[in-house]
């Protein structure tokens, strides 16, 4: 029988990300009117949002985590325990391993994200990654994707795609068409037929950041 083909996106903040309003039934609906069939919620540092979204459509919703390490950020799908920030990237590492958890590396070679990767610790992490982004929708200049790309060949790594959507109006700006999955093993092997579909965001998207930091500085509450 013939695997049923999806179109995925890996990488997404909510109203449970510091930097983001979305909530989780406006995530729903516009990956619903934008044909996504699975998303992958992946907040700051935070499995709630995520949790609470699964719950809510269990079929389409990759629980994640984008976790910021000592270095750069490590995003992980299908983890069951929250990782906290500002862990050694091997510390991270090992715990998500633990739970069978599926390893990429976000936007790795972007320097306007607030951290930075030195390349040894990249390459000492290849081994034990599953993955790597090699084209993030919010990077402003094309040589931080293109250089992602190239680390991924040079270690044989395989190429996830991911709009870092903090809104709706960005959500399916870099999707991955590929056979259904439903685990992180299942999610290792349909990576191996997928293919890319991707678009830029443009500069004007991180403003949709700064202003959910300033709304929420005001101390406006978040809602489901």
């Amino acid at each position: 029988m013939n695997p049923r083909f999806i179109r995925a996106e890996f990488h997404c903040h909510t109203c449970y990300s510091p930097d983001s309003l979305m909530s989780l039934k406006a995530l729903l609906m516009t990956c619903r009117r934008k044909g996504i069939d699975k998303v992958a919620v992946t907040d700051h540092n935070r499995l709630e949002g995520a949790l609470q979204a699964q719950a809510m459509a269990p079929d389409e919703i990759v629980v994640g985590e984008e976790i910021q390490t000592t270095e750069g950020e490590i995003l992980a799908y299908y983890l069951t325990e929250e990782i906290p920030a500002g862990l050694e990237p091997m510390e991270v590492v090992r715990r998500l391993r633990e739970q069978n958890a599926f390893i990429s590396v976000a936007h790795p070679f972007d320097p306007y994200r607030g951290s930075a990767w030195n390349i040894s610790t990249l390459a000492a992490l290849a081994p034990h990654l599953d993955a790597i982004e090699v084209f993030n929708a919010r990077c402003l200049k094309p040589e931080f994707n293109q250089a992602a790309r190239a680390f991924a060949r040079e270690h044989n790594l395989p190429e996830m795609t991911g709009s870092d959507a903090h809104s709706t109006l960005e959500l399916g700006r870099a999707l991955l068409r590929m056979p259904d999955f439903s685990s992180a093993d299942s999610l290792r092997e349909a990576l191996r037929e997928s293919r890319q579909m991707t678009r830029i965001s443009g500069s004007s998207v991180h403003l949709i950041s700064t202003w959910a930091k300033l709304v929420k500085s005001a101390g406006i509450r978040k809602q489901n």
